[in-house]
């Protein structure tokens, strides 16, 4: 039988995993939002339990997402930042270009209001 002390890294490990997906799942950022793009043109994100993202724009945005301090912050394969947060009763998404801070001035922002 092996020895515990070899044993609890791993069952670390598997608890870790197991609370992080456990995040996703459990998150309120999880689902389907209707957004617009910078020139006014609605889109939709999709914010999968997994942690994986997706719109459905023409040049085929993938990324990875996670909740942030009360925001869903999405990394796309674009280089764009995107960020949806709650303020008061409504959502609000918050686009950043290549290389812009997430802590200045967004390049665009649009509501954002969750369909699914």
């Amino acid at each position: 039988m092996p020895k515990l002390s070899k044993m609890l890294p791993v069952l670390a490990t598997v608890v870790a995993l197991t609370l992080s997906a456990a995040a996703f799942a459990a998150s309120n950022f999880a689902g389907v939002w209707k957004v617009e793009d910078s020139t006014g043109k609605p889109f939709q994100i999709t914010l999968a339990a997994d942690g994986s993202a997706k719109a459905d724009r023409g040049e085929g945005m993938t990324g990875t997402w996670k909740e942030e301090s009360g925001a869903a912050v999405i990394k796309w394969n674009t280089g764009w930042t995107t960020k949806i947060v709650k303020e008061g009763d409504t959502y609000k998404k918050t686009a950043y270009d290549k290389g812009k801070p997430l802590d200045g001035p967004p390049t665009n922002s649009s509501k954002a209001e969750k369909v699914g």
